[in-house]
């Protein structure tokens, strides 16, 4: 019925992922992140933990320390697995009744299951609800006008009480990034799609969403990236979703020995492509230096001001000033980095605070 809803709005392109575009993908995102967008995201799905024991529960097998989790106050949790690595990560808001989780479709089933799991005599029900609530993306002031069951304000890339921030560049590119993301019923959400198929509410598509978060150099569990290997230092994602002060939970082992000793083996890095190509990387396209496989495309999109851009996870050892190249299809295309995770990462780092250079200037 969803789908139904959407390919009613002049010009959308639905896919298995949901809508992707409307016809104008850079118009889409000019209105997203001015607040005169909406945009379902299908992509996204919502578990609920019910129960009195909720947030102490998710506090104990989680990166977040969410215990005090006051209501309608948002964070961002991982789930990681023994080793450290990131398996899940969540959205999280609390109405003071009950916890909602916004997370990524493909990996929802798995991660209620894991949840079913580890309740034990715990006072907690997880719950998919799957059909029952949606999410629509935009500024917090575009969800504001909803009729919500919740909304989850991304706190990135602020650094949270407990996290750490590892990227050197001042302004963050995601500074300014305003985005929040409601969890609606069928209801409020085939409101929307009509307003939009009548012209009467402007609305916006995956791509133009996706192409805001990669400007921001926002991580997201993804393929590509929860590669089984993805630890939280890799993709500066102590900044909102660790704490790393907290009680014991499944890795932090790995997360405080990275942390405080070493270096994470990866670094995420912002990837300005040529532009001179109609196609951008897909997500797990290789990354060269020369003719050496140094990394991997997590993310790509076109951005209305930056052109082609990509977030790729690179070896700790590639020069920050290393010349690299993308596949995409049978060839390849320039690919000038930006420093998002230095390559001596960590508490013990001195890492100088550097201006962002943009090749627009």
């Amino acid at each position: 019925m969803t789908d139904d809803l959407l390919r009613a709005i002049p010009g959308a392109v639905v896919d298995e992922a949901g809508l992707a575009h409307v016809g104008a993908p850079h118009r889409e995102q000019r209105d997203l992140a001015a607040g005169l967008a909406l945009a379902p995201l299908r992509d996204r799905a919502v578990l609920a933990v019910e129960g009195p024991d909720r947030l102490s529960w998710l506090d104990s097998i989680t990166s977040q320390a969410v215990t005090g989790l006051a209501a309608g106050e948002s964070t961002e949790l991982l789930v990681l697995d023994p080793q450290g690595h990131v398996e899940h990560a969540a959205g999280v808001v609390d109405d003071g009744e009950r916890t909602w989780l916004v997370v990524d479709r493909e990996r929802a089933a798995a991660l209620l299951t894991w949840l079913t799991r580890m309740r034990f005599r715990l006072r907690v029900d997880p719950q998919d609800l799957t059909g029952r609530a949606y999410v629509i993306g935009g500024t917090a002031a575009a969800v504001a006008a909803l009729s919500t069951r919740a909304v989850w304000h991304d706190p990135w890339p602020g650094i949270v009480a407990g996290g750490w921030g590892y990227a050197a560049v001042l302004p963050h590119p995601g500074s300014e990034r305003d985005w929040a993301e409601a969890i609606v019923d069928e209801v409020e959400f085939a409101r929307i799609a009509r307003a939009a198929a009548d012209g009467d509410q402007a609305i916006a598509g995956r791509l133009a969403a996706e192409a805001l978060r990669v400007a921001a150099w926002r991580p997201r569990v993804t393929a590509e990236a929860a590669d089984g290997r993805l630890l939280p230092h890799e993709a500066d994602w102590l900044r909102t979703a660790v704490h790393l002060d907290k009680g014991c939970y499944r890795g932090q082992e790995t997360v405080a020995k990275v942390h405080n000793l070493g270096h994470p083996p990866r670094r995420l890095a912002f990837l300005q492509l040529d532009g001179s190509d109609a196609q951008v990387p897909e997500p797990g396209a290789d990354v060269f230096s020369g003719d050496d496989v140094v990394g991997t495309i997590t993310s790509a999109a076109r951005h209305h001001e930056e052109g082609p851009i990509a977030l790729a996870l690179l070896k700790r050892t590639v020069p920050v000033d290393a010349a690299l190249t993308a596949a995409v299809e049978a060839t390849r295309i320039a690919a000038a980095q930006e420093v998002i995770v230095p390559p001596d990462a960590g508490r013990v780092a001195s890492v100088p605070r550097m201006p962002r250079l943009s090749r627009r200037r």
